[in-house]
């Protein structure tokens, strides 16, 4: 049994060993590679900002269509929400209309007595 945790100790170390090699590894890569990353970093940020001031403007004038058409869109689903609630109603307003017509009265009285 201490034969078998002697060697979970030694694969411990041995994963610790790979791990610090790796780590170091990359740190010289990364140290290496720092100035090659620094050039193309600054040549794609020079060559990337026309496109993306094209983008701006056209995104700056596709707004102007979309902001009016987004109102309309409103507009036009609040008009949809008026009638799914008044459209289920309107029986009920006819009914209520009809029984009004046949109940007023037919002349209309005085409005100062006199």
């Amino acid at each position: 049994m201490i034969e078998l945790g002697a060697l979970l100790l030694f694969g411990v170390a041995l994963v610790a060993v790979v791990m610090a090699f790796a780590a170091i590894l990359k740190l010289a890569f990364w140290a290496i590679l720092l100035p090659f990353r620094l050039v193309f970093w600054l040549l794609g940020a020079i060559l990337i900002l026309p496109v993306l001031l094209f983008k701006l403007l056209i995104g700056g004038f596709s707004m102007l269509l979309a902001i009016p058409l987004a109102l309309i869109g409103v507009v036009l689903a609040g008009l949809g929400i008026a009638f799914a609630f008044v459209l289920p109603a309107i029986p009920v307003i006819l009914m209520v209309a009809a029984i009004y017509y046949l109940l007023r009265p037919a002349s209309p009285g005085p409005l100062v007595r006199s």
